[in-house]
């Protein structure tokens, strides 16, 4: 008997190049875990930059995997791609079964399957808030570009549904992937195990929809009724929107108290999670929340806006607040310095972060994937 041909996929690893932020992450674990499903892919990580390369000791985390890391000007390849559809993947990196671009605009190609992921929609509703190369090519190709997509992945059931009602797409053609947590969340517990936690954490990009400012204004008010409150943690590459955050950070009354490291390396963050007391996520949206998800997985007791898909992650294994409540984030917060509530909400976090993989989210991906080539097929 001809054994079968396995599908021949390819990644594109670019938003992990430079820093590994939500995204990045996603990339990196999705990139991982699909060599371990069963049968695996014939994979291919793709990167293209004229600076930056891919390590030596990054490319060990998929030993299997063919990579393809083009030294090209990566401004010049986007603007080809996102304006003229040229060069088709297959130029650079060969034949491929299926394209998987991790954001919402496809990868060009002439016969591979293409598939995208979408987390959240609120560069497209809110493009004040946007980066630069969100709204320049986002926002003028997202809608374009979802609909002439095989197949679309979606972060979480609320991204989902905000595809099918934004986009008109059939809800057949979308396949929900949560993500997964840390395969390190183990160590972090064990390092935490009699630590109640010295700091308040924020993990994220300080950009507008991360709405550090309501963090700010609740620490504010956290200390006005706990003087002894433990110092915050914003830590996070800067955006738009950061100096403001970091002068308010920087200037009395929270002068002294607040501490912005900037970014984040993955042996960084496991750090400020064994050492954190709780953890706050006050998004105005968010795509899937994966700070949340690390820090339950780490036992770290969660503390989150109730917008987007946060509530669903969380669950009742953390404390969910409406935005623009300062006085409720800071009783909130409040509540995690009470040690048998903070033990209480961290085991219920534990709990359910067991309830997420990288391995059911790869087994979901390459669904996803046999639903695009279906697509293809049918199209051709």
């Amino acid at each position: 008997m001809v054994p079968l041909r396995r599908v021949r996929v390819l990644v594109d690893y670019r938003p992990a190049l430079r820093a590994r932020t939500g995204l990045g992450e996603y990339v990196h674990e999705l990139a991982g875990a699909l060599q371990r499903t069963d049968p695996a892919p014939d994979l291919t990580v793709f990167t293209a930059s004229w600076r930056d390369r891919l390590t030596a000791a990054t490319a060990r985390a998929w030993p299997a995997a063919r990579i393809v890391d083009r030294r090209l000007p990566v401004g010049l390849l986007r603007w080809a791609w996102h304006h003229t559809g040229w060069p088709p993947i297959e130029w650079l990196a060969g034949p491929h079964d299926v394209a998987h671009s991790p954001t919402p605009l496809r990868l060009p190609a002439r016969r591979a399957a293409q598939v995208v992921t979408i987390f959240d929609l609120h560069f497209l509703r809110h493009p004040e808030q946007a980066t630069d190369i969100a709204q320049r090519d986002f926002a003028r190709r997202v809608r374009d570009d979802v609909v002439r997509a095989d197949h679309v992945i979606a972060g979480s059931a609320h991204a989902a549904a905000a595809i099918t009602a934004e986009f008109g797409v059939a809800a057949d053609r979308v396949t929900i992937t949560p993500l997964g947590a840390p395969s390190w969340a183990d160590d972090v517990r064990a390092a935490r195990a009699g630590r109640p936690g010295t700091t308040i954490l924020f993990l994220g990009t300080l950009e507008p929809r991360k709405n550090v400012g309501l963090l700010l204004d609740a620490y504010e008010c956290l200390r006005r009724r706990r003087p002894d409150a433990p110092p915050l943690v914003v830590a996070g590459a800067p955006g738009a929107g950061a100096d403001v955050w970091r002068h308010r950070a920087t200037s009395p009354p929270l002068a002294g108290h607040v501490t912005l490291p900037g970014y984040v390396t993955d042996a960084d963050r496991r750090q400020l999670l064994t050492d954190a007391r709780v953890l706050a996520l006050p998004s105005l949206d968010e795509g899937f929340g994966l700070p949340a998800l690390e820090a339950m997985a780490c036992g770290v007791p969660v503390v989150v806006s109730s917008a987007g898909t946060l509530p669903d992650l969380v669950g009742d294994a953390g404390f969910v607040v409406p935005l623009g409540a300062p006085d409720a984030w800071a009783a909130a917060l409040e509540a995690c310095l009470d040690d048998a509530r903070a033990a209480e909400a961290a085991a219920r976090g534990t709990t359910r972060a067991r309830q997420f993989s990288w391995a059911a989210t790869a087994a979901a991906t390459m669904g996803a994937y046999r639903a695009a080539m279906a697509a293809r097929r049918e199209r051709r």
